[in-house]
């Protein structure tokens, strides 16, 4: 029996990397997609019956070549993560409206697009699984995060929708809230005098992210949030 397969886009050093890792021990071939196509061939070779593919998010023919490329050397989607993410920083003063639009294109648009990539064998199966990793500012505004939060709020429109009009058909949409700053040693860097418990760990995303994906249909999650135990929300 063929193994189930995990395509995982946004693959970096931190949750991209930890899906990865989390479902390869879990039994999935995995499929690792980021812009850098020596990154993910690098990550891949690392990695049990993991394939690295070179796919840009914000183009919608690339995201659909992927995608059959996937299914075409690795056998149908059954989790898809949507780890992709990009935005301008910054506040009223310092950002144009147009600033805005590379966010919506990739945290909003690009979720989209792979959704309508992956749906045919979804329906075909009766079944599938997306999960969207999303923030804390999809829920609030802050004053140096407008276009960030502004993306992320659609990003987490576009997957209410998605959960509401698929879940009859048997797919699972769910979106993950990361209240927190995941650790990484750039993030450390950044401020190096927060202690540990300040920090969310990729690993603990990951884990969080394979048991929604192993979810009893009666009884699946769509929001589910995430934070350092620590932390004051």
């Amino acid at each position: 029996m063929s193994k189930p397969v995990c395509a995982i886009f946004g693959v970096g050093p931190g949750n991209g990397m930890a899906f990865a890792r989390k479902f390869t021990a879990a039994g999935y071939a995995t499929a690792l997609c980021a812009r850098s196509t020596d990154a993910m061939a690098g990550a891949a070779a690392d990695l049990d019956d993991a394939r690295g593919f070179t796919c840009d998010v914000s183009d919608t023919a690339s995201v659909t070549a992927t995608i059959t490329a996937i299914t075409d050397q690795m056998g149908p989607i059954d989790t898809l993560i949507f780890n992709a993410g990009n935005a301008r920083w910054g506040s009223v003063d310092d950002l144009a409206p147009e600033d805005l639009d590379i966010g919506f294109d990739v945290n909003a648009k690009g979720l989209m697009r792979c959704a309508q990539a992956a749906l045919p064998s979804w329906r075909a199966a009766g079944s599938g699984t997306l999960l969207v990793v999303g923030a804390g500012a999809a829920l609030r505004g802050r004053p140096g995060t407008l276009a960030f939060a502004a993306s992320k709020a659609a990003q987490r429109s576009v997957a209410q929708s998605l959960a509401r009009q698929l879940g009859p058909e048997g797919i699972h949409v769910a979106y993950l809230i990361l209240d927190g700053v995941i650790d990484l040693e750039r993030t450390r860097a950044r401020m190096p005098d927060a202690p540990d418990t300040f920090y969310l760990t990729a690993d603990g995303v990951a884990d969080a992210a394979l048991a929604l994906a192993r979810q009893d249909r009666q009884a699946w999650t769509f929001e589910l949030d995430l934070r350092p135990f620590g932390e004051s929300w």
